[in-house]
């Protein structure tokens, strides 16, 4: 990877008295301009008894506030032509994000500072989102097939206590037995403009930007209190090697997950596991592909069968799935995929997989900055979870910087049996 330019815009930088930080990166290509709002709250800070608090939150800002009716935000984004208006949650964060014409960003602005500053929660709309919660976790994760092979590894891997245990859909039984009174708390702690970061690209002066947000947001208080300290994310010791079979009635076949515990988003030992996930499961030129599904015709066709992932705040995952072909056993393509992890920590990677690995990852990095959205995104996270924006510029350079030795080193540390953690979903209880 030898890129000279991996973040080519100009950032600006500017803090409210009340603690909100913004970042603007100017384009003026295109008379756009993409606002992102990243809130430094996802599922792992959901209370005991509320998992699912962040993941309602992100439906409950599109439901009313001081001066905005139920549903109005979208519409009158909408109507002035404004694109991508969503919002997402993780176990890490929430970002609620717009793509609006220059002339709109006015309304983008005050629409964000109206709902962070005047949310207004009914117990009425309370019970119409979890509802809408629920019916989202039937849709993507109880009616899928594999849907909840998140949820069974996370608690293979994860202990009880530890806040990247819970995935951050939620659970609806604690939702629908949370008090109104609990979640406005939650609101308090961690809807506030000391904890978010507001970051605008596109066809804007920073300054003008800046000026903006002092207009709409600087009139809404920072906490005021001390948020609730984080559940400590220190690593506790895996119980070595495990395996757990659960059934899956809506698959129609056998699949393996197989997990590793692994350092948090940022370090040197994720970016050597990054681009190793990438020399194993990316492309039909990857190990995995190449052993598994054309070689030995282990299992099904899959063009990403391992990743890194980008948790930043505690132990992260090394994770691989793959689906067993028609014909074979699990018992043979778990034993094969275990032996293959194995060697990865005695034998480095060639020269080749290394450069194309790389190149993989650099042109995902391009296209990441095409659009003026992911570019936002991308700038909110680095302020979020490194402190600046600017650390966006080291990104590139880390992962070109990582060797084959990087590789073994990495393998031979995280990613050996008794870090490891094996989940088998099957459509019945045979063998």
């Amino acid at each position: 990877m030898t890129m000279t330019k991996a973040f080519p815009w100009a950032i600006a930088e500017h803090r409210l008295g009340n603690g909100l930080r913004v970042t603007v990166s100017r384009d003026p290509r295109v008379p756009v301009a993409a606002v992102n709002l990243w809130y430094n709250v996802g599922s792992r800070h959901d209370p005991a008894a509320g998992h699912g608090f962040a993941h309602v939150f992100e439906h409950l800002m599109f439901e009313g506030s001081a001066q905005v009716g139920k549903g109005q935000h979208s519409a009158m984004l909408s109507a002035v032509g404004g694109a991508e208006i969503n919002a997402t949650t993780t176990m890490d964060r929430t970002n609620y994000f717009q793509t609006v014409p220059t002339t709109a960003l006015d309304l983008a602005l005050w629409l964000e500072a109206d709902r962070m500053g005047g949310l207004r929660i009914s117990q009425e709309v309370f019970d119409n989102q979890r509802v809408v919660v629920g019916n989202e976790r039937m849709q993507h994760y109880e009616d899928q097939p594999f849907g909840l092979w998140m949820e069974l590894g996370l608690a293979t891997v994860f202990p009880d206590g530890h806040p990247y245990r819970r995935s951050s859909m939620g659970s609806p039984d604690q939702l629908a037995h949370a008090e109104l009174s609990l979640l406005d708390s939650f609101r308090q702690a961690y809807y506030v403009p000391d904890n978010a970061v507001l970051t605008v690209v596109g066809d804007v002066i920073p300054e003008d930007v800046f000026a903006r947000a002092e207009k709409y947001f600087a009139g809404i208080p920072a906490c005021g209190r001390q948020r609730p300290r984080d559940v400590a994310v220190e690593d506790w010791p895996m119980p070595g090697r495990t395996v757990r079979t659960a059934i899956d009635a809506k698959a129609s076949a056998d699949r393996i997950f197989v997990l590793h515990r692994i350092p948090p988003a940022y370090t040197a030992d994720h970016d050597a596991l990054t681009v190793l996930a990438t020399v194993l499961g990316r492309g039909r030129g990857s190990r995995f592909y190449r052993s598994f599904m054309t070689e030995n015709n282990l299992a099904q066709t899959e063009e990403k069968t391992a990743f890194a992932w980008d948790l930043a705040y505690g132990s992260s995952l090394f994770a691989t799935g793959m689906t067993v072909r028609r014909g074979s056993s699990y018992q043979e393509l778990l034993a094969a995929q275990e032996s293959l992890l194995d060697e990865l920590a005695i034998e480095p990677v060639s020269e080749h997989e290394l450069r194309r690995a790389k190149a993989i990852l650099e042109a995902g990095w391009l296209r990441s900055l095409t659009s003026f959205g992911a570019r936002a995104d991308l700038l909110a996270r680095h302020a979020t979870q490194l402190g600046e924006p600017a650390a966006i510029h080291d990104r590139p350079t880390r992962l070109s910087a990582v060797s084959a030795a990087d590789l073994c080193r990495a393998a031979s540390r995280y990613l050996r049996p008794e870090n490891r953690s094996v989940l088998i979903l099957r459509p019945t209880s045979g063998a």
